[in-house]
């Protein structure tokens, strides 16, 4: 590939990467639990609505809307746990947990997969599956449940093969590293909440 290929496609997809750099760091800061990673995850927000609404993906431009109010949520979260006990804990996530949010992901899934069908969104099933399921996934990260890396991990894997579909290239490569990343970040906030058990013994 020429140097004048690259130029142009860098040109001609500037918010795109803008948006992948943006994501990569701040979930990379995520799995850290620094409460930096809110601002940056905030500003990848922003940057995706605009990239999607432009693909017609309109499930995925509403979700970076969810995105928003989930991400000042979480770092409004993060910031009192510290504030109360010094870092960011991990908070163990139950079986009534795991059923509610399965649940709940399952019926966002329906319900905008009926609105994305009749806005005429591309790929309106599957694309609103992937947003209901990726807002469970968000509510548990705000919530510091490690729970939220396992759903990421099934989420983001599917999402690469959506964006080639969609021509997507540099977002589908980001999805793919969001993917080893969740690995990284389910590895590492289990051993964070190994130690916080190991503390707490009782």
């Amino acid at each position: 590939m020429s140097w004048i290929a690259i130029s142009n496609y860098l040109a001609a997809n500037w918010l795109e990467i803008a948006g992948f750099i943006t994501t990569l760091v701040g979930i990379w800061l995520t799995t850290r639990r620094l409460l930096i990673c809110w601002p940056v995850v905030l500003a990848a927000d922003l940057i995706y609505f605009l990239v999607f609404y432009r693909a017609r993906l309109f499930s995925d431009s509403l979700l970076q809307v969810f995105f928003v109010a989930f991400t000042l949520y979480g770092w409004w979260h993060w910031w009192r746990g510290i504030r109360e006990e010094g870092e960011v804990r991990v908070v163990p996530l139950g079986m009534r947990g795991w059923l509610a949010g399965l649940a709940a992901g399952a019926v966002g899934a329906v319900l905008l997969g009926w609105l994305m069908v009749r806005v005429g969104a591309a790929l309106p099933h599957l694309d609103a599956a992937l947003t209901s399921y990726s807002l469970v996934a968000s509510w548990w990260q705000a919530r510091k449940h490690t729970a939220n890396w396992w759903l990421w991990i099934a989420v983001d894997a599917i999402y690469i093969g959506e964006y080639l579909y969609k021509d997507l290239w540099a977002t589908a490569l980001l999805y793919l590293l969001l993917v080893i990343l969740a690995v990284v970040g389910l590895v590492d906030w289990r051993r964070a909440s190994s130690r916080v058990s190991g503390a707490n013994p009782g």
